[in-house]
């Protein structure tokens, strides 16, 4: 070719000419990096630089200035870049543009799980993770200069900071599905370029001047640390008690301890007589107790572990506790008694240890059929808050698509398990209809293979409501007994859930006047959603994974509300379903007394009322009324009498603007006296049903939307801070009341709220912070700001 003719392109490599112009700019910056600081060396913070007079120290003067405003959003599956800054480990594994959330993924990605699938920082490195400390020499020019965390706070430092209303929508994008920003150093020039204002924390106010300059001292130091200080003797001697309960050597025992993980892998365990703070979590691991942790790696836990012999160890948690994930289980002698009295003492036999092949492993009811029903039913129900929000706060819950199978503001209680919701011979006979989707998709499955799991549900409730309605009549016709009511003495069976839109809680009591509705769950369901959400769910799987166990969960939801349905009065029956499902298709409706599923027998309570399902509200508390927690009840705050009216009030309020408020608010109350009280308001959503997939625009009620104020913290996710005395809640009152247009919400957040730009937001943060831990010392973690508002 001529050298003076110009070339010709074809136009569909057009696109890489830009992809070409930035892989050329990073090379260049790396290699003038490297000219300047020397080469990377990744290895070189997997010891940390030693620790000087001079450096700040990292677990007293570093790690709490990340934890309080960085880890507030940089933490769990959904920190930016997966950048996770609770641990020391999670600062030095740095970042990654690589997405955990990823709704289109065809197949599954690899799993990048802190402290479990890579040990050291150059197996990061091959996992595609990035630095965001300085890998080069170690000189203090370079730990600065080369580190991404810097750069980050620099680049905040360097720009003023607004610090009134909203920033400008058209450079800041707050959406949890937004595109990921995450600058190597070798492109930060071009990031710092592109987003001048997006510097650290970003979104939010700058760092103090002394929180800056002693992070920058620490980076200049080589970002030091001390080696973890080993357990005390008190705490290994609790360890080495349990270990050897869950390791003793009898196929009886290794099922029931197989078991025993397979529910407690996500627990924050602790010792509740020892010093609060520390926690630890069960792992699988290929050597004995005594010896070094070995942690077997599964994508799932009951995936093949590839040892000859598994061990259950349990291990310290190193990172920051935070509230969306931290799922507190208290281990005592009272406990290890319970885990006898359930799977040791009970009469019973294991003639084989079952194997880790996926279509026996991911079925629980086959897997663990020669371990009592009862004692596996009992096990969950003893703390039936951690079972739930195991579906809630594991990482299924994260984003719309995930929760909107659950309405916003539910009750769910649990069948007695004295009184057998169904045969054990029957139930026998069933467990071929009882597998999950989740045992098979790990690739894109076919729409065949769903239709095969939905006959199977099918064929199960068939079988169910054939039994019920031969069993269930007359003498044995359901009545409140059938509700399971603590023993007398367990708060676990009353909860409550609220979903946040892309996020839900779950606390005991029941909270609220008038739940959407109510769940009642039995074993088969409760176990079953336990494999489909939380055992059996991969938050790294595709997205036939997702969808399939976003379906099924469709079935075990209207299998819970037809328990439920069951008290009521019969000829009442249908117009509760068809108001929870209005809008639904026939064949919808056909899982919940219909077609496919149906209890045609009388109830056996007699209601007094022409409204039974609020008469059945009433009852239900009634029955549960010994055992009920009621820290949330709004009269715990010890506000005068007048606030408290005016808080009822706010709470009794129905549609109007209520839409426009937040999902998720805390709102601080500041007495004349000075003393300062907390509160949550959550915006319950109104929907015409919660059966559908997609569009759920679509089928939102404005006009049904409550609100519920409780005393206290009740969600991970606020969306906003209310600020205000007890003086002004009769104002309050009113602008909420009146709320009809986004203007009104804009004077109500200008006069009652705190904007991401106000410089008083990281004080209320703390604030906030210190009053849930003290209100709450063993469930309160870090609160996430990533879905703060900008209005």
């Amino acid at each position: 070719m001529n050298c003076k003719q110009k070339p010709r392109i074809h136009s569909r490599w057009i696109w890489l000419w830009p992809l070409l112009f930035i892989m050329g700019c990073a090379a260049l910056s790396r290699q003038a990096l490297d000219e300047k600081f020397g080469k990377e060396d990744p290895s070189r913070l997997d010891q940390p630089a030693m620790v000087s007079l001079s450096a700040p120290d990292f677990p007293h003067d570093v790690k709490p200035i990340l934890d309080s405003r960085c880890v507030v959003c940089h933490a769990c599956y959904d920190a930016p870049c997966q950048l996770k800054l609770g641990a020391y480990e999670g600062v030095t594994r740095g970042a990654s543009d690589l997405k955990i959330y990823d709704t289109v993924r065809l197949f599954p990605a690899k799993p990048t799980r802190l402290s479990m699938d890579a040990h050291s920082n150059a197996d990061w490195r091959r996992k595609g993770f990035y630095p965001v400390l300085n890998e080069r020499s170690p000189t203090s020019e370079a730990n600065r200069d080369g580190s991404v965390l810097y750069r980050m706070l620099a680049l905040k430092r360097g720009h003023d900071w607004p610090v009134t209303g909203v920033l400008p929508r058209e450079r800041f994008d707050f959406r949890t599905d937004r595109d990921q920003q995450c600058p190597s150093i070798e492109k930060f020039d071009r990031f710092q370029e592109k987003h001048p204002d997006w510097g650290m924390p970003y979104g939010l106010p700058p760092l103090k001047t002394r929180e800056h300059e002693t992070l920058v001292k620490w980076l200049e130091a080589g970002a030091p640390n001390h080696p973890h200080e080993p357990l005390n003797t008190a705490f290994e001697n609790r360890i080495a008690e349990w270990e050897a309960l869950l390791n003793e050597g009898s196929p009886k025992r290794q099922l029931a301890s197989r078991y025993i993980y397979e529910h407690w892998f996500l627990a924050h365990l602790y010792f509740d007589d020892m010093p609060l703070g520390t926690f630890f979590e069960l792992v699988r691991s290929a050597t004995p107790p005594g010896q070094p942790i070995q942690v077997i790696a599964t994508r799932l836990p009951y995936d093949d572990p590839g040892v000859p012999k598994v061990y259950y160890r349990l291990r310290p948690i190193q990172e920051t506790v935070v509230a969306k994930t931290h799922m507190p289980y208290a281990l005592n002698r009272r406990r290890m008694a319970r885990i006898r009295e359930l799977f040791v003492d009970a009469h019973f036999v294991v003639t084989a240890v079952p194997s880790y092949q996926p279509e026996e492993a991911a079925n629980p009811f086959k897997t663990f059929q020669e371990l009592p029903v009862e004692s596996r039913y009992r096990f969950m129900l003893d703390e039936a808050q951690f079972t739930i929000m195991t579906f809630i706060k594991g990482p299924v819950c994260r984003g719309q698509v995930a929760v909107d199978v659950i309405q916003d503001h539910f009750w769910m209680l649990f069948a007695n398990p004295d009184l057998n919701e169904v045969n054990g011979k029957v139930f026998a006979s069933m467990l071929k209809n009882l597998r999950l989707p989740n045992e098979a998709d790990t690739f894109l499955t076919p729409l065949s293979s769903w239709i095969q799991y939905s006959e199977a549900q099918a064929h199960y409730l068939k079988a169910k409501s054939d039994y019920l309605n031969r069993n269930l009549t007359g003498r044995n016709a359901p009545t409140l007994d059938n509700i399971w009511a603590g023993d007398g003495n367990n708060a676990n069976a009353a909860l409550t859930v609220f979903r946040h839109f892309d996020s839900a809680t779950v606390v005991k009591g029941l909270v609220g006047e008038h739940p959407q509705s109510i769940l009642i769950v039995g074993y088969p369901v409760l176990e079953r959603i336990y494999y489909l959400l939380v055992a059996g769910f991969d938050v790294f799987g595709n997205i036939a994974h997702g969808i399939h166990s976003r379906l099924y969960m469709d079935f075990l939801r209207m299998e819970a509300e037809l328990n439920a349905l069951g008290l009521l009065p019969k000829a009442s029956r249908d117009a509760v379903r068809d108001h929870w499902y209005r809008g639904a298709s026939p064949e919808v409706k056909a899982y919940l007394n219909g077609s496919k599923a149906h209890f045609d027998q009388e109830t056996g309570i007699h209601y007094q009322t022409q409204q039974p399902y609020e008469e059945l509200l009433g009852l239900l508390r009634s029955r549960l009324a010994p055992v009920l927690k009621r820290q949330f009840d709004l009269e715990r705050s010890g506000l005068p009498a007048f606030a408290l009216d005016h808080l009822r009030r706010l709470s009794q309020l129905r549609g109007g603007g209520l839409h426009l408020l937040p999902e998720m608010t805390i709102m601080t109350l500041h007495e004349a006296k000075g003393k300062s009280h907390y509160f949550t308001l959550l915006r319950n959503s109104g929907h015409s049903n919660v059966a559908e997939l997609f569009n759920e625009a679509d089928r939102r009620l404005p006009d049904e939307d409550t609100l519920t104020v409780v005393n206290g913290f009740i969600g991970a996710y606020p969306n906003a801070f209310y600020d205000l005395t007890t003086d002004q809640l009769p104002a309050f009152l009113t602008a909420v009341t009146e709320l009809r247009t986004t203007a009104d919400y804009a004077r109500l957040m200008d006069r009652y709220g705190i904007h991401r730009t106000n410089p008083k937001l990281w004080a209320q943060s703390d604030a906030i912070h210190a009053a849930y831990k003290r209100t709450a010392p063993i469930e309160a973690g870090l609160l996430d700001l990533n879905r703060y508002e900008n209005r």
